[in-house]
């Protein structure tokens, strides 16, 4: 069963074959990150899914084969399912590096300290993360939020209990 404080490490996004292997889409540092776990959180009856086998699928995603899934009928129910673990099953991480679930929902303030809102999302399209703040209180007119490069210019500092974003990226 996967909890909200769970992270999510790839999706179900259909069946491969016949014999009940499924494809991943993967959503952390890619097959090695999910080799380290045997056993994912899902929302599946009994609340998980064991890993037998992981190859890549030559697309930037993955095939796999979990010891619950029988067959192809099994594994096509499976579509859209996520593989999540513990927060404390990830290893430790190095200084400035961060999990994007450790920024969503931290509030933001600017370096002069005014009030920004809170971190909605974390995307990346590419060149480096970018911070998306939900703006408090949101403006009348306009967007309602922002959206911050995650860069040493941009975000000042972090910690678990806030993001430090420059003036001069917050005012958009």
């Amino acid at each position: 069963m996967t909890k909200a404080s769970d992270i999510t490490l790839a999706a179900i996004t259909g069946a491969h074959g016949i014999h009940g292997e499924v494809r991943l889409k993967l959503l952390g540092e890619g097959i090695e990150a999910l080799r380290q776990h045997s056993s994912f959180n899902a929302d599946v009856p009994g609340g998980a899914l064991t890993l037998k086998k992981i190859r890549p699928d030559n697309k930037g995603g993955a095939i796999a084969r979990f010891a619950e899934v029988q067959g192809r009928g099994e594994a096509e129910k499976l579509r859209g399912t996520v593989l999540s673990v513990t927060r404390e099953a990830l290893p430790e991480l190095a200084e400035g590096e961060y999990y994007h679930a450790d920024l969503i929902g931290l509030p933001a303030v600017t370096d002069t300290g005014k009030a920004l809102g809170t971190v909605c999302a974390v995307h990346n399209f590419g060149a480096t993360d970018i911070i998306e703040v939900t703006l408090d209180p949101p403006p009348e007119k306009g967007q309602k939020t922002i959206m911050v490069p995650m860069t040493k210019q941009a975000v000042i500092e972090w910690d678990e209990t806030r993001l430090v974003i420059s003036e001069d990226f917050a005012d958009q």
